[in-house]
Protein backbone atom coordinates (compact mmCIF):
# COMPACT_ATOMS: atom_id res chain seq x y z
CA UNK A 1 0.00 0.00 0.00
CA UNK A 2 0.91 3.76 -0.41
CA UNK A 3 2.46 5.35 2.31
CA UNK A 4 4.80 8.00 2.98
CA UNK A 5 8.31 6.96 3.49
CA UNK A 6 9.25 9.91 5.91
CA UNK A 7 6.99 13.13 7.20
CA UNK A 8 8.15 16.08 8.92
CA UNK A 9 5.51 15.75 11.79
CA UNK A 10 4.20 12.66 12.96
CA UNK A 11 0.31 13.90 14.07
CA UNK A 12 -1.13 17.36 12.25
CA UNK A 13 -3.94 18.87 12.46
CA UNK A 14 -7.33 17.77 10.30
CA UNK A 15 -7.56 21.34 8.52
CA UNK A 16 -10.72 21.85 6.05
CA UNK A 17 -11.23 21.52 2.68
CA UNK A 18 -13.16 24.65 0.98
CA UNK A 19 -12.22 24.85 -2.72
CA UNK A 20 -12.15 23.24 -6.00
CA UNK A 21 -8.36 21.81 -7.21
CA UNK A 22 -5.91 24.47 -8.24
CA UNK A 23 -3.48 21.52 -9.55
CA UNK A 24 -3.76 18.30 -10.85
CA UNK A 25 -7.26 19.24 -12.40
CA UNK A 26 -5.90 18.38 -16.22
CA UNK A 27 -5.53 15.42 -17.97
CA UNK A 28 -1.95 15.05 -18.13
CA UNK A 29 -0.43 11.49 -19.18
CA UNK A 30 -2.94 8.87 -20.65
CA UNK A 31 -5.87 9.34 -23.00
CA UNK A 32 -8.60 8.44 -20.55
CA UNK A 33 -9.07 9.88 -16.24
CA UNK A 34 -11.48 9.65 -13.65
CA UNK A 35 -11.95 12.95 -11.79
CA UNK A 36 -13.81 13.44 -8.30
CA UNK A 37 -16.90 15.43 -8.44
CA UNK A 38 -16.44 15.71 -4.97
CA UNK A 39 -14.10 16.76 -1.72
CA UNK A 40 -13.12 13.51 0.81
CA UNK A 41 -10.16 11.57 2.73
CA UNK A 42 -9.63 8.64 0.18
CA UNK A 43 -7.58 6.14 2.29
CA UNK A 44 -4.73 4.31 0.94
CA UNK A 45 -6.83 0.83 0.99
CA UNK A 46 -9.56 2.73 -1.08
CA UNK A 47 -7.06 3.48 -3.94
CA UNK A 48 -5.01 0.01 -3.98
CA UNK A 49 -8.90 -1.68 -4.24
CA UNK A 50 -9.73 0.85 -6.96
CA UNK A 51 -5.93 0.24 -8.61
CA UNK A 52 -6.47 -3.42 -8.82
CA UNK A 53 -9.55 -3.47 -9.82
CA UNK A 54 -8.82 -1.01 -12.77
CA UNK A 55 -5.73 -2.99 -14.02
CA UNK A 56 -7.74 -6.09 -13.61
CA UNK A 57 -10.48 -5.06 -16.00
CA UNK A 58 -7.69 -3.57 -18.84
CA UNK A 59 -6.02 -7.16 -18.27
CA UNK A 60 -3.05 -5.46 -17.75
CA UNK A 61 -2.92 -3.96 -21.21
CA UNK A 62 -2.43 -0.08 -21.51
CA UNK A 63 -0.64 2.03 -18.83
CA UNK A 64 -2.04 3.18 -15.93
CA UNK A 65 -0.96 6.54 -13.49
CA UNK A 66 -2.33 7.26 -10.13
CA UNK A 67 -2.19 10.90 -9.57
CA UNK A 68 -2.78 11.02 -6.06
CA UNK A 69 -1.23 9.90 -3.24
CA UNK A 70 -2.07 9.25 0.40
CA UNK A 71 0.31 11.15 2.56
CA UNK A 72 -2.14 12.32 5.26
CA UNK A 73 -1.29 10.73 8.71
CA UNK A 74 -5.29 9.17 10.31
CA UNK A 75 -4.91 8.72 13.85
CA UNK A 76 -6.80 6.67 16.28
CA UNK A 77 -7.13 5.97 19.86
CA UNK A 78 -7.55 2.06 20.91
CA UNK A 79 -10.79 0.73 21.91
CA UNK A 80 -11.37 0.99 25.79
CA UNK A 81 -9.40 4.05 25.92
CA UNK A 82 -10.74 7.09 28.25
CA UNK A 83 -11.31 10.72 26.79
CA UNK A 84 -8.30 13.06 26.92
CA UNK A 85 -4.51 11.57 27.53
CA UNK A 86 -3.63 13.46 24.26
CA UNK A 87 -3.81 12.40 20.50
CA UNK A 88 -3.88 8.79 19.15
CA UNK A 89 -1.30 7.22 17.06
CA UNK A 90 -1.10 7.16 13.36
CA UNK A 91 -3.24 3.88 12.04
CA UNK A 92 -3.54 4.59 8.49
CA UNK A 93 -2.50 7.26 5.40
CA UNK A 94 -4.80 9.12 3.27
CA UNK A 95 -5.34 11.33 0.70
CA UNK A 96 -7.46 14.55 0.47
CA UNK A 97 -9.01 15.60 -3.02
CA UNK A 98 -11.41 18.31 -3.88
CA UNK A 99 -13.72 18.55 -6.71
CA UNK A 100 -12.22 18.24 -10.42
CA UNK A 101 -8.95 16.52 -8.95
CA UNK A 102 -8.29 13.74 -11.54
CA UNK A 103 -7.78 10.47 -9.60
CA UNK A 104 -6.33 8.24 -12.46
CA UNK A 105 -5.29 8.02 -15.99
CA UNK A 106 -4.91 5.29 -18.15
CA UNK A 107 -3.68 5.25 -21.89
CA UNK A 108 -3.30 2.45 -24.73
CA UNK A 109 -6.89 0.66 -24.10
CA UNK A 110 -10.01 1.23 -26.34
CA UNK A 111 -12.35 3.65 -25.34
CA UNK A 112 -14.88 0.85 -24.27
CA UNK A 113 -12.25 -1.08 -21.81
CA UNK A 114 -11.21 2.43 -20.66
CA UNK A 115 -14.81 3.42 -19.73
CA UNK A 116 -15.47 0.19 -17.81
CA UNK A 117 -11.92 0.14 -16.09
CA UNK A 118 -13.20 3.45 -14.38
CA UNK A 119 -16.22 2.46 -13.78
CA UNK A 120 -15.23 -0.33 -11.85
CA UNK A 121 -12.34 1.41 -9.74
CA UNK A 122 -14.78 4.27 -9.35
CA UNK A 123 -17.24 1.62 -7.35
CA UNK A 124 -14.32 1.10 -4.91
CA UNK A 125 -14.15 5.02 -4.12
CA UNK A 126 -16.06 7.19 -1.64
CA UNK A 127 -16.74 9.54 -3.80
CA UNK A 128 -19.14 11.01 -6.88
CA UNK A 129 -16.89 10.48 -10.29
CA UNK A 130 -16.89 11.41 -13.64
CA UNK A 131 -15.00 9.63 -16.75
CA UNK A 132 -13.33 11.98 -18.65
CA UNK A 133 -11.67 11.82 -22.31
CA UNK A 134 -8.83 13.90 -23.64
CA UNK A 135 -9.84 16.74 -26.14
CA UNK A 136 -7.30 15.82 -28.46
CA UNK A 137 -8.45 11.90 -28.49
CA UNK A 138 -8.57 10.21 -31.88
CA UNK A 139 -9.25 6.11 -31.61
CA UNK A 140 -6.70 4.19 -33.77
CA UNK A 141 -7.98 2.68 -36.79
Amino acid sequence: MLQPKKVKYRRPQKGRMKSITKRGAEISFGSFALKTLDEFWISARQIEAARQAITREMKREGQLWIRIFPDRPVTAKGLGVRMGKGKGTPESWAARVSPGRILFEADGIPLEVAKEAMRLGAQKLPVHTKFIVRRDYSPEI
